[in-house]
């Protein structure tokens, strides 16, 4: 398999052709300096097998301090001595990743104006930079340089210079921020020239990387996928490598998009941009990036064409969702990798919030300095009866079998996943559940309704019961004169107990603003009438980057969407609607309304020790494979 051949960088070979790319974790500390928590991240992906480790970017002057927790390259000395250290005893290649955000920065944190080419507003904050004079220019040049120095310095093995989607490198190369005119705008590659030259003169031989936007996503001005093959050719001759990305300023959600947008969507400028470097004599190893999570798509990028679309794969996210992802392919044990949904819900971390990078089906990822060994042996086997095959009772029923219990799953339903087997992109996730159950030998009841009496008197000692059941419908907070117009349960709708009507609009109540009802309005498409209390459709889908792509996806739908709307009263009519800030109210016709509302835990079971996920409270996949865990670590 070419996926696991030796990788030669530079001077240096890799054990592989896996990556695991630079991205925001906010494991740093308020010094921005890299921490015991970065180590134990990284050192967790070289256990697993992966063969080049690039470490979260660097700003490389103080007048980039683009998120709380952003390491910045002259307090990271120590940090990447400490993960160089750690990862090295696996084989693995480590690589410090050299950035600076410029106008897609912000003055937040360090109270300094952004630092940009040309004076183009921040999209999302709306901050007008300031156009960088030459003796800032000359500042961040050095800055690389000294960055590279002092990475090298600390014993890694190489430098990855940042031209990708939050790149002032990048914002110089594209006409939608560089409108200079100057020499810095008359010849846009100039910066990143310079950056290169002043990398490779302080990287005292060892590897330097480009990561370049080759698709900015916005043909009007920006770099093309047409444009990328020639912009690679004249920056290689100084590199070891080159990962091929895309996005700008006007396209972020486009950088690590979520499961709307297919996987590998880098693949055909990856092919050009190779080809061309090949035809101009330039062997330069060249990284596939964009959503690259089945080892099946990697291994056909590096060996499925002649010649190949990649020498290497970046594989960020799955090795989030499964650390020994590298390990597995090795033993041919693929059926056991933990699959990425791409569902971006708590692996994209750039916001306000500052949360910390895991994964929904990998809640150790991040807390690797917290958590305990989760599968250490259990002082005593016990039988365990899991009711609920929901995510919660599916990682419960797992980690206790692997502990050594005797776990037995009953579920009321035909299937096993509960909601993430029928609602939201987690069928992959429920897939591997299955597969690992099946290994694990697990009985699984299914169409079976547990209850206390089912403990019964045996003379032993009683199982331990987990309760995994599960949501119920939320309390109605809007009258129903009627049920002329029917009004559904969105789960009972997945589940398939309920059907809209065939004809006729339906209107989807839907006060969270999460992906549920918005893939349900994008289903329905001009039938659909989400109805918000927000200004916009699918408030909270900006925390996954697919707030802007859903609206997108509405408008060509012709969804009609009711927004800063209030759902009052169903009537014969339609539902009742009341305006948040004016408190006018209107009719609005339907022939239904699917209720996307709040839920609430299923009934308390008599016999049940312990409860997980939404028994407990309704929340997302990622607290019910948490909770589901903890359980089966604590019996």
């Amino acid at each position: 398999m070419r996926l696991l051949d030796a990788f030669p960088i530079g001077s240096v070979t890799a054990p592989n052709r896996v990556l695991f790319g630079p991205h925001v974790t906010n494991l740093g500390d308020d010094d921005r300096a890299l921490t015991d928590r970065h180590t134990a991240y990284y050192e967790r992906r070289a256990h697993g097998g992966c063969g080049v480790i690039v470490v979260e970017g660097a700003s490389v002057h103080p007048s980039d301090w683009p998120y709380e927790r952003a390491p910045l390259a002259a307090q990271c000395r120590d940090g990447w001595r400490a993960i160089g250290e750690a990862c090295r005893p696996h084989g693995s290649i480590v690589i410090a990743s050299l950035d600076h955000a410029g106008g897609q920065g912000s003055s937040a944190y360090n109270q300094l104006p952004l630092w940009a080419p040309s004076r183009v507003p921040e999209v999302n904050t709306r901050e007008v930079p300031k156009s960088m004079e030459a003796a800032d220019i000359e500042a961040v040049i050095d800055g690389f340089g000294a960055a590279a120095a002092d990475a090298v310095a600390s014993g890694l093995d190489g430098v990855e210079i940042n031209a990708g989607q939050h790149s002032l490198v990048r914002q110089f190369l594209s006409g939608l921020t560089n409108q200079r005119d100057d020499e810095w705008g008359h010849d846009r590659p100039l910066l990143a020239r310079r950056v290169i030259d002043a990398v490779r003169d302080r990287a005292d031989g060892a590897i330097v990387g480009l990561r370049l936007s080759c698709d900015e996503l916005a043909p009007w001005a920006g770099i093309t996928s047409e444009m990328a093959p020639d912009l690679a050719v004249a920056l290689a001759a100084s590199l070891d490598y080159l990962v091929v990305t895309r996005g700008s300023i006007y396209s972020l959600e486009q950088t690590r998009p979520d499961f709307h947008e297919p996987p590998g969507f880098n693949i055909d400028v990856c092919r050009a941009v190779r080809a061309a470097l090949r035809d101009a004599g330039l062997d330069l190893p060249v990284v596939l990036q964009g959503s690259v999570v089945d080892t099946g798509q990697a291994e056909w990028a590096l060996d499925g064409e002649d010649p190949p679309i990649a020498d290497a794969i970046e594989m960020t996210r799955a090795q989030i969702a499964d650390p020994d992802l590298v390990t597995k392919l090795a033993r041919q044990a693929t059926d056991e990798i933990r699959p990425c949904t791409r569902c971006n819900q708590t692996c994209q971390v750039r916001d306000a919030r500052n949360p910390i990078v895991t994964c929904v089906g990998e809640p150790s990822s991040g807390r690797e300095t917290e958590d305990p060994d989760w599968y250490a042996p259990a002082p005593r086997g016990r039988r365990v009866v899991v009711v609920g095959a929901g995510p919660a009772g599916l990682e419960a029923a797992r980690v206790a079998a692997v502990r050594g219990h005797d776990v037995q799953i009953v579920e009321r339903d035909n299937d096993i996943g509960g909601l993430a087997r029928v609602a939201g992109p987690h069928q992959p996730l429920v897939d591997w559940y299955r597969r690992e159950h099946d290994r694990l030998g697990t009985p699984i009841q299914l169409s079976t309704a547990w209850s206390v009496d089912d403990v019964g008197d045996d003379g032993g000692e009683p199982p331990v019961v987990v309760q995994c059941t599960g949501s119920q419908a939320g309390v109605r907070e809007y009258e129903v004169d009627d049920d002329s117009v029917p009004v559904i349960d969105i789960a009972e709708l997945r589940r398939g107990n309920e059907n809209a009507p065939p004809d006729g609009p339906v209107a989807l109540f839907d006060p969270i603003g999460g992906p549920i009802a918005i893939a349900l309005a994008e289903e329905l498409g001009d039938r659909a009438v989400l109805i918000t209390q927000d200004n916009i459709a699918g408030n909270e889908l900006s925390r996954t980057g697919d707030l802007a792509p859903a609206n997108t996806r509405l408008a060509r739908g012709n969804v009609r969407v009711e927004r800063r709307s209030l759902l009052r009263r169903v009537t014969a009519a339609g539902v009742e609607l009341e305006d948040r800030f004016s408190g006018d109210r209107r009719i609005v016709a339907c022939s239904a309304l699917v209720d996307c509302g709040f839920r609430l835990p299923t009934d308390q079971l008599p016999a049940a020790a312990h409860r997980a996920g939404d028994a407990v409270a309704p929340r997302s996949v990622y607290e019910a494979v948490l909770e589901g865990r903890r359980i089966a670590h604590s019996i």
